[in-house]
């Protein structure tokens, strides 16, 4: 394809391509406002604030907070109520397996039937799930039925971080002025991605806090109460007619194997990098701690991560076109890789902080552009179903290196355990010119 042509997808209106990484199967003749929903009041707004209302951005992040503290706060439940640290790590797993399975299926869902309807049926779902497992755990019940009821929490999630990130695609292409639309764009992926490392970092925070004060099970009864108040709202808010429905427009989406392309999956490898480097340095972390005999105290420090991350995720927003996503995503992975060097030398806490600070650094921006690329690629009719997977992937990430590296950790010491994140930077960055080659190839097919 042309690097000029215009390119569009059915479900996101987008501006017209000037770079290869555009999807190839995009369908260039969609006209965007014709089948477009638009809210109640049709008049284009000039912001983004503008057109979702002042509530949007708070509900949205306070839904995600429950899928954020599934892992962790499943984690801390078995080993508080079962007294077994490799239980934990297994029944985490589950929970990753779950969302693996069903995180996907739920986005696909949600692109044929509406958001509003797949959101309030798995929010219902997720809540009794949370709360049931919150009892099992408890009960005399043996180990399977533990692992069960985790495999169902994790299958149950709603999938509000890429839900929220399809609505606001649509809105900006189809509510904002053309002038405008690149430009939100960037500053939008930047802030989600933001959202997502509050979440992803402060959600293990909470969990600490609730089972300190209030007990092991406090964790998941409380996701299952945010699940029930915000997520409602979530899905009651008027963006949810934003993503037009496949089964509304009657129009095929793109075919299954789309989701496949290698355009595709080295971002999927790319978003499970990340997955693990939230599980096995917040698992290492919290060996480190142990070790120093402050163990309650691992989650307040990771926020030191979080902190470098989601100041550089809000900076991408102003980093100029000329600095290209897959120029980004190689510049920040190194950095993240840098980290995770330093990580293998760190023996005192202060060095440990500036350790991690360096970390944020690398992850905040090069999250930021793994979305924006799948914002760009997704195939017609799909675009909630590839950011479920790209979500999904850092979620089974997250719970498989916690596992992982908790074993390391308990049998061969906090020093082994530091290899992990360093094997997921280095996944991170071989994604990266995964993509950068990709991209270099499309270009020169495109000048053929």
């Amino acid at each position: 394809m042309p690097a000029n042509t215009p390119a569009r997808n059915d479900d996101v209106a987008q501006p017209p391509a000037t770079d290869p990484q555009t999807a190839p199967d995009r369908d260039p003749t969609a006209e965007p406002s014709s089948a477009a929903p638009r809210f109640p009041d049709a008049e284009p707004r000039l912001t983004l604030r503008g057109a979702v209302g002042p509530a949007y951005f708070p509900v949205a992040l306070l839904a995600r907070f429950p899928y954020a503290m599934m892992v962790v706060g499943v984690l801390t439940l078995v080993v508080a109520a079962r007294d077994s640290i490799s239980l934990g790590g297994l029944t985490s797993a589950m929970v990753g397996l779950g969302t693996a399975i069903f995180g996907p299926l739920i986005g696909a869902a949600a692109d044929r039937w509406g958001q509003r309807r797949v959101l309030l049926i798995a929010g219902s779902a997720s809540s009794l799930s949370l709360l049931g497992m919150a009892w099992v755990v408890y009960s005399p019940l043996d180990t399977w039925a533990v692992l069960a009821s985790a495999f169902l929490v994790g299958a149950t999630a709603p999938q509000v971080p890429p839900m929220s990130r399809s609505r606001l695609v649509g809105v900006i292409f189809r509510q904002l002025p053309p002038a405008r639309q690149q430009m939100t764009m960037n500053s939008t992926m930047a802030y989600e991605s933001a959202a997502d490392e509050i979440t992803f970092v402060f959600g293990p925070v909470i969990v600490g806090l609730l089972a300190a004060s209030l007990g092991g099970a406090a964790p998941m009864i409380g996701a299952a109460v945010l699940t029930l108040c915000f997520l409602i709202s979530f899905a009651l808010h008027p963006t949810a007619e934003a993503v037009p429905k496949n089964a509304a427009t009657h129009r095929e989406p793109a075919p299954v194997a789309a989701l496949f392309a290698p355009r595709l999956l080295v971002l999927l490898a790319g978003a499970l990098g990340i997955g693990l480097i939230f599980g096995s340095t917040l698992t290492t972390l919290t060996s480190f701690m142990a070790d120093l005999g402050y163990a309650e105290r691992a989650g307040l420090v990771y926020g030191a991560m979080g902190i470098g991350s989601a100041i550089f995720a809000l900076a991408a927003a102003l980093f100029p076109a000329s600095f290209t996503l897959q120029a980004r995503w190689l510049s920040f992975g190194g950095v993240l890789l840098l980290g995770t060097i330093g990580l293998q030398f760190a023996s005192a806490l202060p060095v440990l902080i500036l350790v991690l600070l360096v970390m944020g650094v690398g992850i905040g921006p090069t999250l930021v552009t793994q979305f924006s690329l799948v914002a760009e690629r997704s195939p017609r009719g799909r675009s909630t179903t590839v950011m479920s997977m790209l979500t999904t992937a850092i979620v089974i990430g997250q719970s498989s290196s916690s596992a992982i590296t908790g074993f390391i950790a308990e049998n061969l010491g906090t020093q082994a355990s530091a290899v992990v994140p360093l094997v997921a930077a280095l996944l991170i960055l071989f994604a990266a010119v995964g993509n950068a080659l990709w991209v270099s190839n499309a270009r020169d097919y495109s000048q053929d």
